[in-house]
């Protein structure tokens, strides 16, 4: 089968095209024949090789997949080959087919096209882990999602809009993203580039009372902002380190305001944590895709061949939503 290959580790170039055997699905797995996968952040810092699959994962880079089953693996109930299906994956998705857990596997709506299929499981499910699993984010409530018109970002947005209808979204970007991010559900921007520290807007903004949820993927540089932000029983879900992973944390303030600070990450979770965070995320928030509620936002869909160039328009950071890799025709 045709699959993306690292040639090395280091930039875009070390990408390409070649073939390889066709894996078998083992117990509790099946095999889907892949027709998109996207690009996610995480791709690029494996890439590089800093961040290499859970033991047993496919080597090939790719964390999510929509396609087509087309063989079962032992023990496998409740599918069926030629179902259309959208999942995670530890690996492999920049393959003609990759291996999926039954567990993992979620439907695709007959309203929703495999690209936009593709673009589900690791955005949006790492948004709705994060946003509404472990920050337990309510309507009524009001969070600041930072990351601008990326894909966990933009997800996150979309998701509160259809699952917290009156919640208020507190968003930093950057400012060539503002309007954009605006029209996606945005309830006050904040321009990073010009104020690191957005705490005091945030403060006047919610009338010193804070937000209840901060969804943060920069890390150190925004910790102590975070925590000022927060308000007396906030939740700071950490799930991503990009400024680097040391800082100062103020432990009497962060007691006195009983705050929590939660790290995250959804790909090393055992087999049967993700089955429960996809049952939940079916169950919540897929008929919200179904009714078109939630239109996942593609900047761009690139062939597999052009992999390389799908990567380097990811580290320019100029994408808005997903960028997603056409892989079956």
């Amino acid at each position: 089968m045709k699959a993306v290959l690292l040639e090395g580790f280091g930039g875009a170039e070390v990408l390409r095209v070649g073939e390889v055997d066709k894996p078998t699905p083992k117990e509790n797995e099946v095999l889907v024949k892949v027709m998109a996968t996207s690009i996610n952040r995480p791709d690029l810092v494996q890439r590089e090789g800093k961040y290499p699959p859970p033991p047993g994962d496919s080597e090939i880079l790719g964390l999510e997949v929509s396609g087509i089953i087309e063989a079962l693996g032992p023990n496998v109930a409740g599918w069926k080959v030629g179902d259309r299906v959208m999942s995670l994956v530890g690996g492999g998705g920049y393959a003609e087919y990759a291996v999926a857990y039954a567990k993992h596997l979620m439907p695709i709506p007959e309203s929703m096209t495999f690209e936009e299929a593709a673009c589900v499981c690791e955005s949006y499910i790492t948004a709705f882990l994060n946003i509404f699993m472990l920050g337990e984010f309510k309507d009524g409530q009001t969070a600041i999602l930072h990351g601008g018109g990326g894909g966990v970002n933009t997800a996150g947005i979309q998701l509160c809009r259809a699952l917290a209808p009156t919640s208020r979204l507190i968003v930093t970007a950057s400012p060539e993203k503002m309007e954009r991010v605006k029209e996606v559900g945005a309830d006050l921007l904040i321009n990073f580039r010009e104020t690191p520290d957005f705490s005091e807007i945030v403060k006047e903004y919610t009338g010193k009372k804070g937000v209840d949820l901060v969804l943060d993927h920069i890390g150190a540089k925004y910790l102590a902002p975070n925590m000022n932000s927060l308000a007396y029983k906030g939740k700071l879900v950490i799930i991503g380190v990009t400024s680097g992973i040391k800082a100062e944390l103020n432990l009497a303030l962060m007691m006195v305001k009983r705050q929590q600070i939660i790290g995250s990450v959804l790909r090393s979770r055992p087999v049967s944590e993700k089955g429960e965070i996809v049952a939940e995320f079916t169950r919540r928030a897929l008929p919200k895709f179904a009714d078109r509620t939630i239109v996942p936002i593609i900047e761009k869909v690139f062939t597999i061949d052009q992999v390389a160039d799908a990567h380097r328009m990811m580290e320019e950071d100029k994408h808005f939503g997903k960028i997603v890799l056409k892989i079956g025709a």
